[in-house]
């Protein structure tokens, strides 16, 4: 039998078989890739000519092109059309691939190579992006113990080993709690909802065999429509629960998660693990860090409170006799945003449906950097929710743009961005079609016929279509820069920039359209819609802030036994609000538990907050939300740069000058 994993790649464009992979392929296609790369390495390290940036870089940078390309596919279908066998080759596969890498960064021949053209690299003359990749791999392999002492070696590869492992459980855990919940719902019990959620509401339970003629899952989207117009407190209350209660066997994971990467941390010399993560990034220390995390926490708890207060009042004039709680405060808060912007969440959804919005995110990045999109429906998919984009620049097909948007019980939670195959010009790859870029976008929208989504809903798309983006523009040599292989802190500046252009009545009046008349969406809905943009964002930035301070509490120093007593203890230090629940509790925060991709980095998205605030006013300055001139400036420097410059560079070169937070305090409505 053939397998689809090793054979060449013929789809168009050379995009990959998925359609033809099963789970029996994984096993063999990474035993022979993994010995192939081991073997490249091998040669590289084991090279009798002195070291040179050809043999030992851009070497490094040629090998393990095929186990990358399994691992693309796999770790794409474990994450959205995922199976038991999948998962338990995932369990399997997760220390191995730990060990493998732990081989290369620790093999001492090829890191002394490495040195060497390290430490001669300014007389190579080597061009700026050879030096950046140079500077680069050198850094990998020292965060990745490559200068340890022989004897501390072997414990640091069993901490990778097990930590690897550790998060595939974590994942899985949250997962299978999110498959085996489902609230079946009656008629009686949808008062309140609007009739798009409704229509969601009814797929639901249809596609999931409810037994009921509705059913909500603990999907993001549907739990947070659900919590925002149910007029059943007690079906919220429930609802909620169930959804910030998921991974509940995770306590015991996270302790020992953080003890290990704490002890990695001192192994490589570092006091903490949030110090030795934020020392590869443009925070640097965890003081910077939650520096810009408690100037903004204050006048967002300030703004909650009066919030509070706000809602608790409402619930006293409709005669309530209890105190507001986490699972009400969404239902009030939409209540008195219907009062005081005279408009509900309800009536925009008809105007926003899933097909316009991913029109309006294409038209976008059609006038911003000269973009066009072709469906390819005869492009392979592992699910038939998946729909194919070829992307056209200056008449040329510069990568594929994926999109999967709907939530299903095979589906991690949440929205994301990740590639099948990353853009790159080694060896003169450049119009080569195994260069171009082969990008996904994952939401978890509910599937409904017409799916309607709330404005947050489209705001997500927006954000993860800009994280595509970074990858479909990237135009560097090397894949070790690519794309959005840049500093955490600054990897959301593009997704989040992005989201600025919904809020655009350039955007809105084309897009925003009726699904079923096809008129725009009223002028005076529009601008009710702009004018309540700051309403409740004392709530939203206090609910993401408190995840912020609970994952830099984890990673600051100090054993954890119990993981439910280190998250109350970092929410009562700040003094957060007992109605507002971090945006991810402890148990399920696959950001930092689930990888090791925004462990003691969550507070990224406040950084790169304050270079998209600051960014965007760029174009407000201009005086054109599209200015040509600005947006040639925004290509070249951020969405086609990848980690090819000095992150804090590479936005002094866009904006002229180093952000300012005020802008993002502005943006939030609390610079007051």
């Amino acid at each position: 039998m053939q397998n689809p994993l090793l054979a060449p790649w013929t789809g168009p464009f050379n995009t990959p078989p998925l359609a033809e992979v099963k789970p029996e392929h994984f096993p063999p296609a990474y035993d022979y890739a993994l010995a192939q790369h081991a073997a490249e390495i091998a040669a590289i390290a084991g090279d009798p000519t002195p070291p040179s940036f050809g043999n030992t870089v851009a070497a490094l940078e040629r090998s393990g092109a095929l186990l990358t390309r399994v691992e693309m596919i796999f770790s794409n279908l474990t994450a959205s059309d995922t199976n038991p066998a999948l998962q338990e080759i995932e369990r399997t596969l997760a220390p191995r691939m730990a060990q493998h890498w732990n081989a290369i960064y620790l093999n001492g021949p090829l890191f002394a190579r490495l040195d060497a053209v390290y430490q001669a690299r300014t007389s190579l003359k080597l061009t700026a992006e050879e030096l950046r990749v140079v500077e680069r791999y050198h850094l990998d392999f020292m965060r990745a113990g490559a200068h340890l002492p022989q004897e501390k070696r072997a414990r640091f590869a069993a901490i990778g080993e097990r930590l690897a492992s550790l998060a595939t459980q974590f994942s899985q855990n949250v997962l299978a709690d999110e498959q085996a919940w489902l609230l079946p719902l009656d008629e009686a019990q949808l008062a309140g909802l609007p009739p798009s959620l409704r229509d969601a509401a009814a797929a639901t339970a249809k596609e999931r065999g409810a037994g009921a003629p509705y059913a909500v899952t603990l999907s993001r989207s549907e739990v947070e429509s659900f919590l925002q117009f149910a007029d059943d407190r007690e079906l919220r209350e429930t609802l909620f629960h169930a959804f910030v209660r998921r991974g509940t066997d995770n306590g015991p994971v996270i302790a020992e998660m953080v003890a290990l990467r704490e002890e990695k941390a001192k192994l490589l010399g570092y006091d903490s693990f949030a110090a030795f993560k934020l020392d590869d990034s443009m925070a640097k220390t965890p003081a910077n860090a939650r520096a810009l995390l408690e100037q903004v926490w204050a006048p967002a708890r300030a703004q909650a409170l009066k919030e509070r207060d706000a809602l608790q009042a409402l619930i006293a004039e409709e005669g309530g006799n209890f105190r507001l709680a986490p699972w009400d405060w969404r239902y009030y808060a939409e209540k008195l945003r219907a009062r005081l912007y005279d408009f509900d969440e309800a009536m925009l959804r008809p105007y926003f449906s899933l097909e316009r919005m991913i029109e309006a995110a294409f038209f976008t990045a059609g006038k911003l950097f000269g973009l066009s999109f072709q469906q390819r429906p005869d492009v392979p998919v592992y699910h038939p929710d998946v729909r194919v984009w070829e992307v056209v620049r200056e008449n040329r097909v510069i990568g594929l743009f994926y999109g999967d948007y709907f939530a299903r019980p095979s589906k991690q939670g949440g929205a994301w961005m990740s590639s099948l195959r990353d853009q790159h010009r080694l060896d003169g790859a450049q119009g080569n079609k195994d260069s171009l870029p082969i990008i996904l976008n994952n939401c978890n929208f509910a599937k409904a016929e017409p799916c309607l989504l709330s404005f947050d809903d489209a705001r997500t798309l927006f954000h993860e279509f800009g994280h595509a983006l970074h990858g479909l523009l990237s135009q560097v040599v090397f894949p070790r820069l690519s794309g959005t292989n840049v500093a955490r802190d600054f990897v959301e500046l593009p997704s989040q920039l992005y989201e600025h252009w919904l809020e655009q009545p350039e955007v809105l009046t084309r897009f925003a359209r009726h699904y079923q008349s096809g008129e725009a969406i009223p002028r005076d809905l529009l601008d009710k819609l702009l004018a309540a943009r700051n309403f409740n964002q004392g709530f939203a930035t206090v609910e993401f802030l408190a995840s912020a301070f609970v994952d830099m509490e984890f990673h600051a120093g100090g054993a954890v036994t119990d993981a439910q007593m280190v998250e109350e203890r970092a929410l009562e230090k700040i003094g957060t609000p007992e109605e507002i629940a971090p945006r991810h509790a402890a148990r399920h925060f696959g950001h930092i538990f689930g990888g090791d991709g925004y462990s003691a980095g969550y507070y990224a998205y406040l950084w790169a907050e304050v270079l998209d605030a600051d960014g965007f006013g760029a174009f407000k300055e201009a005086g054109d939300v599209f200015d040509p001139a600005t947006a040639r400036r925004l290509y070249d420097y951020v969405y086609s740069a990848g980690g090819s410059r000095d992150f804090a560079a590479a936005y002094r070169a866009f904006r002229g000058r180093d952000p300012k937070v005020e802008a993002l305090l502005e943006g939030r409505g609390l610079a007051a």
